[in-house]
């Protein structure tokens, strides 16, 4: 059976996404920081909610309620030294709480786990637009942001700012899962940003095979979740994170019958 025009538009999309989400998930995962991808997806929703009642793009209200949030959170958390887990803790349930308060009933379910079948060319143009800014971007801090995780003092040292360096990375966190809201959802689409890297973590060797195999799996699982859902019939968001959780378990079974011997 032949694709349809909005599967193709979808399943471009869809890689994209998972290419970049996969990519920037990789130094989320090294940084311990998986939750916080995770939580920050919930915060988008009362902007989606603000941009389903007054009729513009949704992932602008996503990305502007995310945008306002990550630099709230990035400033107290200077000030105060909580962890950004404890801080982006705080507000997601809030966030969450006055989203499906206000979002229309209707779209309540299409936000929350996601509407990939009713994309046009501009959403494709908005996935690539940010997508390969995000893969860019984040190639220029990650060795950055991976000294800072080592030793922040030695970053200091080498001229890194690291302040700057974590708001950077926090707000392409933030475009990632306000383009990933389109697949999966604000409930699910911390997915796209912590599993393709776990799994990709399990059997990799090296720090070059692991990036390359996080966006590998990132784009496979939205790629694959996406045809299946368009055969099946199914919802897209849940079966997207059905695939990535395959290939987790895949990665799992094959560190355990041939651990990785290093190179």
């Amino acid at each position: 059976m032949p694709l349809s025009e909005a599967t193709v538009l979808s399943l471009a999309i869809g890689v994209l996404v998972g290419l970049s989400a996969g990519y920037l998930g990789s130094l989320m995962v090294l940084e311990k920081m998986a939750l916080v991808g995770d939580a920050l997806s919930h915060v988008a929703l009362p902007g989606m909610a603000l941009g389903l009642l007054f009729g513009f793009q949704p992932f602008l209200g996503a990305f502007a309620f995310l945008f306002v949030s990550t630099i709230l959170i990035w400033q107290v958390q200077r000030v105060t030294k909580l962890s950004f887990e404890t801080l982006v803790g705080a507000v997601f349930t809030l966030a969450l709480a006055v989203g499906i308060l206000i979002i229309p009933e209707p779209e309540l379910l299409e936000a929350l786990f996601g509407s990939i079948s009713d994309v046009g060319i501009v959403d494709l143009g908005i996935a690539a637009i940010v997508s390969l800014a995000t893969i860019g971007l984040t190639r220029i801090v990650y060795t950055k942001v991976v000294l800072s995780l080592l030793s922040e003092e030695l970053a200091t040292s080498h001229g890194i700012k690291v302040a700057r360096t974590n708001l950077l990375y926090l707000v392409l966190v933030s475009l990632v899962v306000a383009v990933g809201i389109k697949i999966t959802g604000t409930l699910l689409v911390g997915f796209l940003v912590v599993t393709p890297a776990a799994s990709a973590r399990i059997v990799s060797t090296n720090l070059a095979r692991y990036t390359l195999l996080s966006a590998v799996l990132g784009a496979s699982s939205a790629a694959l979740g996406i045809l299946f859902s368009a055969y099946s019939r199914l919802a897209p968001g849940p079966v997207v994170v059905l695939c990535g959780v395959l290939f987790f378990v895949l990665a799992f079974v094959i560190r355990t019958v041939a651990p990785p011997s290093g190179g």
